[in-house]
C-alpha cells in the first residue's frame, strides 16, 4: 500500500507514527502493528535525503516497528505478577508523550500569536491626578469610638499577652555555661595533692567554685587512680576517703602522668 507523503511535513519518527494512527482512524491503546508497520516502511522507501542523522531516526523506529511485530508473533511473556507484558506498551508510551508535547507546542503557538493582537497604552496621567490622595474623614474612621471604648481594648489587648505567658516556663532563670580550663584546673589538683601527700577528698570537693570544678577534681581523681600515681583508702561505709600518693612515684612522675581528662 503506497503511501504519498513529504518528509517536511514530519518532525521525526514519533510524528509519522501518531499520523498513521490518526489517519487509520485505529485506538492508540491497540495499534494495528502490521498495518502500521507496513505502511511505516513505504514511506521509508519514498524518503528522499542525504542527512544520516534524520534518515537513522527513521530506520531505528523501523527496526523496533519490526522488532515489535516479531514479538506479536510469538507466545506473550509474562511479569513477576502473572500479568501478560504487551510488546507494544513501551511505544505506546512514547507516542503518548509525544502527542501530549505536540499539542502543547500548538496552545503556546496560538497563545503566542493571540498576545500580538493586544496593544499596550503607556500610563499618561497628570502629576496633580497622580499626586491626589482623598482626604482623610476621622469622624468617619472613628465611628462611636470614645477614651473608654480605646481604654476597653487596650486592657483586652494586656490580658491576651498575660495569656500567651507560660506561668511555669517564665519563672525559669537563664542557663549559663559555665567555663572552665581543663588543663589548668587539672594541673591544679595534681599540684595540690603531690603537694599535700594525704589529704581528704571531701576537703577536695568543699574546696571547688562550682558543680564543673567538683565534676573535673571528681574525674582526675579516678584518672590518677587509673595510672596508679595515688591510692585511696576508706575505713567504713560513707567515711570520708583518703588520698595518698604512692611511694615509689617520684614528682616528675606525678606531674607529668598523661590524663585523658585533661584532654
Amino acid at each position: 500500500m503506497a503511501l504519498s507523503v513529504k518528509l517536511e511535513v514530519f518532525e521525526g519518527p514519533l510524528d509519522l507514527l501518531l499520523h498513521l494512527i490518526e489517519k487509520n482512524k485505529v485506538d492508540i491503546y491497540d495499534i494495528p502493528i502490521v498495518t502500521i508497520t507496513e505502511q511505516y516502511l513505504d514511506y521509508i522507501r519514498q524518503m528522499e535525503t542525504e542527512d544520516m542523522n534524520i534518515m537513522s531516526e527513521f530506520l531505528l523506529m523501523a527496526a523496533t516497528l519490526l522488532d515489535i511485530k516479531c514479538k506479536m508473533l510469538l507466545p506473550k511473556e509474562v511479569n513477576e505478577e502473572g500479568e501478560e507484558e504487551d510488546p507494544r506498551a513501551e511505544l505506546v508510551q512514547k507516542l503518548l508523550e509525544y502527542k501530549m508535547y505536540k499539542y502543547m507546542s500548538y496552545e503556546l503557538k496560538d497563545r503566542s500569536m493571540s498576545a500580538q493582537k493586544f496593544l499596550y497604552k503607556k500610563a499618561t496621567i497628570p502629576d496633580e491626578v497622580a499626586k491626589y490622595r482623598p482626604p482623610v474623614d476621622y469622624d468617619y474612621l472613628l465611628g462611636d469610638v470614645n477614651l473608654q471604648k480605646l481604654h476597653g481594648i487596650f486592657k483586652e489587648t494586656l490580658k491576651r499577652r498575660e495569656d500567651k505567658i507560660d506561668p511555669i516556663r517564665s519563672k525559669f532563670g537563664n542557663i549559663e555555661k559555665d567555663e572552665i580550663d581543663l588543663d589548668g584546673k587539672t594541673q591544679y589538683i595534681k599540684e595540690y595533692i603531690w603537694e599535700h601527700k594525704t589529704l581528704s577528698f571531701r576537703d577536695l570537693l568543699e574546696k571547688q567554685g562550682s558543680k564543673m570544678e567538683i565534676i573535673v577534681s571528681f574525674l582526675v581523681i579516678l584518672e590518677l587512680i587509673k595510672v596508679g600515681v595515688i591510692t585511696i583508702e576508706q575505713d567504713d561505709t560513707f567515711d570520708d576517703i583518703i588520698i595518698k600518693v604512692c611511694e615509689d612515684v617520684s614528682g616528675a612522675e606525678f606531674l607529668m602522668a598523661d590524663l585523658e581528662t585533661a584532654q
